[in-house]
């Protein structure tokens, strides 16, 4: 557990990191195949948000489906690529 000064200042770290990648502009000097990949998987997050479902919808959720299927791997997958694998998508 964090104590509250450790909070506060990772709390001022992540302001310092949004505020230095907002004057930088970050995002426009990634290469085009990565900004696609980001604008895909935001408009996908944003598509469950809309049509909710029965599906589960954290990795933590599938994760443990995955470990009740034994499903090798698992660990290292992210919450896309357990949904595909387990056939949730």
């Amino acid at each position: 557990m964090a104590t509250g000064k450790q909070s506060q200042a990772a709390k001022r770290n992540v302001q310092k990191a949004q505020r230095a990648a907002k004057s930088k502009k970050t995002i426009s000097h990634m290469p085009a195949k990565t900004r696609t990949a980001l604008g895909k998987q935001g408009a996908a997050v944003a598509q469950r948000k809309r049509t909710g479902g029965a599906s589960p919808k954290t990795r933590a959720e599938l994760y443990e489906m995955a470990k009740k299927r034994d499903l090798p791997g698992r660990s290292k997958m992210g919450r896309d690529e357990l949904a595909r694998k387990l056939g949730e998508k």
